[in-house]
């Protein structure tokens, strides 16, 4: 997991409001995007919503940047509310999935709009414009149009822009979902170098938990409209709290079992054929049925575990990463040391502390 700080960059002391979302819910007709959000985002933290699609988190950023009314609850900056303040009175800054550029624009320009709408004086917004471009690199590309620049370059006008104006909070949708994985690596440290840079509090939409976990200071994860755990990047990677966190969180391997007995601080549960060692976080009694996860990277092909038959096999460098069926049915994505193909017999096993286990209805 990478680290989310470069501890040499300095970073400015957090100014300005906390954020705050109370009971925040957004109707659509009779579809409940939001359920009620209660959310408090300190001055200057980097926070990613997280989730799958159609799970409110596009939905709760709109109704922040004052894009989409509310259907009940209050958004508040520090100890003023804002939820019924149109966008433009926010002063928060947005950076769209689709940069939404001027496209007859120059890079200058474009970064200057906001601030041209502010009535800023010229010579105050030259020098903003300078420092903008400067911070996301971009001071030689000054005179190019949009569709002269690279989508990584576009990017950064388009947070140049949204930082431009001073915004107390940044406000990220999805912005690096249109680069090819090469520039969203690169475009992960950036967002967060600026982020420090600028002391801005962010607010960051993403679908990636890689996304999340290397650059957050706190991830939310939501589902279905409401959020289920928030926590620092190591907090949601090493202990979920859900087996649908666990699942988005790169636990992928669901194995259905029964608890057959518990003994010196481990449990051994019945699943996929198989009797299998772990360490349970909370308390389970004998024959309660549950579901343990396990990340393919600590399920590891071996001499004992569970018997699977290997369907799909890759090699990723280093080690083959597949996926095999269980003798039950249940589907195994693990990691092997040595090529193995498909339809040969493995067998499966992790360390009992490397294993998740959640109540059977958890799953």
């Amino acid at each position: 997991m990478a680290t989310n700080r470069d501890p040499s960059t300095p970073r400015p002391a957090p100014s300005g409001e906390a954020l705050r979302l109370a009971g925040l819910r957004r109707d659509f007709g009779g579809f409940q995007a939001l359920k009620g959000l209660d959310l408090v985002i300190r001055p200057g933290e980097f926070i990613a919503l997280l989730g799958p699609s159609g799970c409110g988190k596009t939905t709760a950023l709109n109704c922040i940047a004052g894009l989409q009314p509310l259907s009940g609850g209050t958004i508040s900056l520090g100890e003023r509310r804002i939820d019924e303040l149109p966008p433009e009175k926010r002063g928060f800054g947005m950076v769209f999935q689709s940069y939404a550029l001027f496209p007859h624009m120059s890079a200058r320009r474009n970064v200057g709009f906001g601030l041209d709408m502010q009535r800023v004086p010229r010579r105050e917004a030259d020098k903003r414009i300078d420092e903008a471009l400067a911070l996301v690199r971009l001071s030689a590309q000054a005179d190019k149009l949009p569709g002269q620049m690279s989508g990584g370059q576009q990017q950064r006008v388009a947070i140049a822009r949204a930082i431009v104006i001073r915004p107390p909070v940044v406000l990220m949708d999805e912005p690096l979902s249109n680069l090819d994985a090469k520039l969203r690596l690169e475009m992960r440290a950036e967002i967060r170098r600026i982020h420090e840079a600028i002391g801005s509090t962010t607010v960051y939409v993403t679908h990636d938990q890689d996304e999340a976990l290397s650059m957050a200071d706190r991830i939310v994860v939501m589902r279905d409209g409401l959020i289920r755990q928030t926590g620092t990047p190591e907090d949601l990677y090493e202990r979920p709290e859900h087996a649908d966190v666990a699942e988005f969180m790169g636990y992928r391997s669901k194995l259905p079992g029964r608890v057959a007995g518990t003994a010196a601080g481990r449990t051994t549960v019945e699943a996929c054929g198989s009797r299998v060692e772990v360490q349970a976080r909370q308390p389970v009694a004998a024959g309660q049925p549950v579901t343990l996860m396990v990340r393919p990277e600590d399920l590891v092909a071996g001499s004992s575990g569970i018997v699977a038959t290997v369907r799909i096999s890759e090699y990723r460098g280093r080690a083959f990463f597949g996926a095999a069926q269980a003798i039950d049915g249940t589907e195994l994505f693990f990691r092997s040391d040595r090529p193995v193909s498909a339809g040969e017999r493995v067998t499966l096993g992790a360390r009992p502390d490397q294993i998740l286990v959640f109540p059977g209805d958890e799953a």
